[in-house]
């Protein structure tokens, strides 16, 4: 006779892991089935039903949690069903399992959360302080139902007490018996320099002007004329070159006129150029053959130093006719630059030349004529005993006397920075030499260019008549001649 099976939804599995256990279990299993003479098993009338629903249809069964999301679901009525205690968090349960510690740690772990203990250990570096929440200091930070709330909340009247706790109390110690308290006077900058009398204040014209810095104008000049007694070079040091003179000097400078006229440089790479030329030559022996080299050497270096664009290295060789190769250069670039321990800071004669223009109202003829004299001190080596600044005020004193353009008043005086009395030895020097016959053929020329005014070739007009005036009387000789 065939068994009547039952409905599977009815069957109770107290423990499903367990095949061939019969306590309080009616599955049918195959040694049941062979025992009862059943052929085959009954096929459940219904679809098999996921695991899912047979835990929900039996929530007494006592599996252990595997931690699957699949534990937690909906019922068929809409209620969220309710997970086992397997499926809440580790740190709301915790496991067994603890790391390595100190045994603080270890208590702290397993202690329930909602009791509460005094921490062991105080600082932000200690375990109860990373563990420990901290009470509300104010009525809007007082946690909503639900979360844990001190005893005593601490209200906003307790913050600022601890606040004001916190703060350093400044305390004034009265002054000393002996002590005795002057008041100090706040000097304004527009009263820090006086200008004397009769000058009149031409920097406060440009006071609108930001890249004029009118405001720090006298202290910069000032600085420049401490600056350029460092920079001067040794005015006898031919006595010492074996193999140079004046006058080969003066060749060299006259062809690195051309050359800088070629390059379009600025006027100051010039005066630079030629001021590493003394000063190098006032600290070493050079021989004739590398006199031009070290001449284009110092063209090419100042020009690295004032040019915004400075000419590459390949323009300077093939100027000198590829006399020197490019590594020849850059060779003789450092030791040049270490022989003057890197210092290229010379006020040239252009800067105090600008400074005496602005008390001359900017004219342009006077500044053109007096740029030229101030380059007569690059050629002739009897200027190299003054300073620049003393060099500027001569070429402006005389370029003003020969386009009669008034006295030397307290103003130019003033912004010069020499008297009548102190241009005059250099004075007659620039006189001197324009009255001479002409030796430099490429600075005459630059200058005898109309974009010049022709200056070259009226001053030396100038000088040729009124040369006895200044007790020249051998002016038919020239320079090589009289050195």
């Amino acid at each position: 006779m065939p068994v009547r099976t039952r409905n599977p939804r009815s069957l109770a599995i107290s423990n499903e892991n367990d095949e061939n256990s019969n306590t309080g279990s009616t599955r049918l299993t195959r040694a049941k089935a062979a025992t009862l003479n059943v052929d085959e098993l009954a096929v459940p009338t219904k679809a098999l039903q996921s695991k899912k629903s047979t835990i929900n249809a039996n929530p007494t069964r006592k599996r252990a949690a595997l931690g699957d999301v699949s534990n937690v679901t909906k019922v068929d009525d809409g209620k969220k069903a309710v997970g086992k205690p397997g499926l809440v968090s580790k740190a709301a349960h915790p496991t067994g399992i603890q790391k390595k510690t100190t045994a603080r740690s270890s208590a702290l772990s397993t202690r329930p959360t909602n009791v509460k203990v005094a921490p062991k250990a105080s600082g932000p570096g200690s375990i109860g302080a990373q563990k420990r929440k901290e009470a509300p200091r104010f009525k809007d930070d007082i946690p909503e139902e639900g979360e844990p709330v001190r005893k005593r909340p601490s209200t906003k009247l307790d913050a600022e007490k601890t606040i004001k706790a916190a703060e350093p109390v400044k305390v004034e110690a009265p002054p000393p018996k002996d002590v005795v308290v002057v008041p100090v006077e706040v000097v304004n900058d527009e009263d820090e320099h006086v200008y004397p009398p009769g000058v009149k204040d031409l920097d406060s014209e440009d006071m609108d002007d930001p890249l004029m810095v009118a405001e720090y104008a006298n202290e910069i000049f000032e600085y420049l004329r401490d600056l350029e007694c460092n920079s001067v070079p040794n005015p006898q040091y031919m006595s010492h070159q074996d193999d140079l003179e004046w006058k080969t000097r003066g060749i060299l400078i006259d062809w690195l006129i051309e050359v800088h006229t070629r390059f379009h440089l600025l006027p100051e790479t010039l005066f630079l150029a030629v001021n590493i030329i003394d000063r190098f030559l006032s600290e070493k022996v050079v021989q004739l053959d590398r006199l031009q080299l070290v001449g284009i050497t110092a063209m090419f270096i100042a020009s690295k130093y004032e040019e915004v664009l400075s000419p590459h290295i390949a323009n300077f060789s093939h100027v000198a006719d590829d006399g020197f190769s490019e590594s020849e250069i850059l060779s003789a670039e450092r030791f040049i630059l270490t022989t003057l321990n890197y210092d290229l800071s010379y006020p040239n004669p252009m800067n105090f030349l600008r400074r005496i223009s602005k008390a001359d109202n900017y004219d342009i003829q006077s500044r053109t004529i007096g740029k030229y004299f101030t380059e007569i001190s690059l050629l002739d080596h009897r200027f190299m005993a003054y300073r620049p600044s003393h060099i500027a005020a001569a070429a402006m004193y005389l370029a003003r006397l020969i386009l009669d353009r008034g006295e030397w008043d307290e103003t130019i005086e003033y912004y010069a920075g020499y008297s009548e009395e102190e241009i005059e030895p250099v004075f007659q020097l620039m006189v001197d030499y324009l009255a001479r016959p002409v030796v430099h053929e490429a600075f005459f020329k630059k200058y005898a260019s109309k974009k010049f005014l022709k200056a070259s070739i009226l001053t030396r007009q100038w000088a040729k008549k009124n040369a006895d005036l200044y007790g020249i009387t051998d002016f038919h000789l020239s320079l090589d001649e009289i050195s």
